[in-house]
Parts: C-alpha cells; structure tokens; sequence
C-alpha cells in the first residue's frame, strides 16, 4: 500500500515534477509518455501518482483523495482550496494582471464589466479594492473581450505578454506573481506527517540541486 498519494497535471509541470522525483530515486516504471493511464505506482509501491486536470488538483487535495498535489498558484487561488502550501517550485512563474487598452484609467469606471477564465481571482481582487464589477466567464480568447466591447477590460495569465501586445492589450495592473507550488492536505500532514515531511525535505534538496545545475 502506498505511503501517500500526489496529484498532478500532465504537461509541463509533469514533466518538471517527474524529473525531480527521479532524482530523488522515485521511479514510475510504467510511465510513458504515451502511456493514457491516470494511475501509477513507484517502482516500491510507496507514492501513487493521479493525473487530474490542473483545476481539479486542489480540490483532489483538499478533499483528501490525494495527499499532496504539484500545481500552479492561478488553480489554487480560483479553487480557494483549503490546503496548505508548502513549497515554492520556482516554476511556470508568471501573473495575474487585469489588462486592457493603452491609456485606460480603472478608475475612471464607477463599475468594471470584465471578462476572464477566473472569476474568483478577479472579484476578490477588486473586492479588496472596493471596486463594483460585473464578470464575464470565458473560456479561452479572453483578449478579444474588450476589443468587441463585451468587456471594460480583462483579467487572466500574462507570461511574455506577446499575445496581449499582438491584440494592441497592455497590462493595467499587476495582480498576483504565480507559479508551480507544492500543497498538502491538512490531515495527511498530521496523521502521515513523519513520511510527508521527509518527502518535502527531499523534494526541496532536490529542486535546489536542480536550480544550482541550471
């Protein structure tokens, strides 16, 4: 029986997740990167690995179907999951940022319409600013919102900016830094706390190591 279960995305931060853990010596012999299986086992049975959807990894770890999950910041803000968050991977780092039109004043709104894939980033945003506004939930081409006028402005992920600047966008405001975080369910940690702790402590040498060999 496994010791303890983590879940994580495929994609990019598998991938960087994988690397890490094999050079903990934590091997997953049936993993492919063919391979359509959800479920793998290390090569000695202690650690599970589920492949969810990036979204749902906070709320697989907040409910304790996994005791730990590998995920970025912008899918633990929008899931307000109650987890604990451990360790800063230092990777896939970009921002939540509201954008829109060069020149655009927010404050120049008595009330905002905005257009997003993250709805709850955004309210608690603007909430903590006293600032009414209306969400517009999208799922993908967010940038073309205030182009046609659905929306005042938007607020979603900004990496290099080359698609906001593309779209004639540009970042208003800066919201939040982002990037690949470690969490933990909040009973896993008491009740397995001897395991998980060793794992965090190794996870953590082992991304330094990876950071100094860069």
């Amino acid at each position: 029986m496994a010791e303890f279960t983590i879940a994580v995305a495929k994609g990019r931060i598998a991938d960087h997740s994988i690397r890490l853990l094999n050079t903990m010596g934590v091997t997953f012999e049936q993993l492919t990167p063919s391979s359509r299986k959800l479920v793998f086992y290390s090569s000695d049975k202690t650690i599970r690995l589920i492949f969810v959807k990036a979204i749902d990894v906070p709320t697989y770890v907040e409910k304790g179907a996994a005791d730990m999950g590998i995920v970025g910041k912008d899918n633990i803000l929008e899931s307000q999951a109650d987890v604990y968050e451990v360790l800063d991977l230092k990777i896939g780092t970009c921002k939540f940022a509201v954008a829109g039109k060069p020149g655009q004043q927010l404050d120049a709104f008595q009330s905002l319409t905005i257009a997003t894939k993250y709805p709850t980033v955004a309210r608690n945003y603007f909430s903590r600013k006293g600032k009414p506004i209306e969400i517009v939930k999208l799922n993908g081409s967010v940038e073309l919102a205030p182009i046609i006028g659905l929306a005042d402005v938007i607020v979603d992920i900004v990496e290099t900016g080359n698609t906001l600047k593309e779209n004639g966008l540009v970042v208003l405001e800066q919201v939040e830094s982002i990037s690949t975080r470690l969490i933990v369910n909040k009973a896993s940690f008491a009740l397995k706390s001897v395991a998980i702790q060793s794992f965090i402590n190794t996870f953590k040498q082992s991304l330094e190591e990876s950071t100094w060999n860069a």
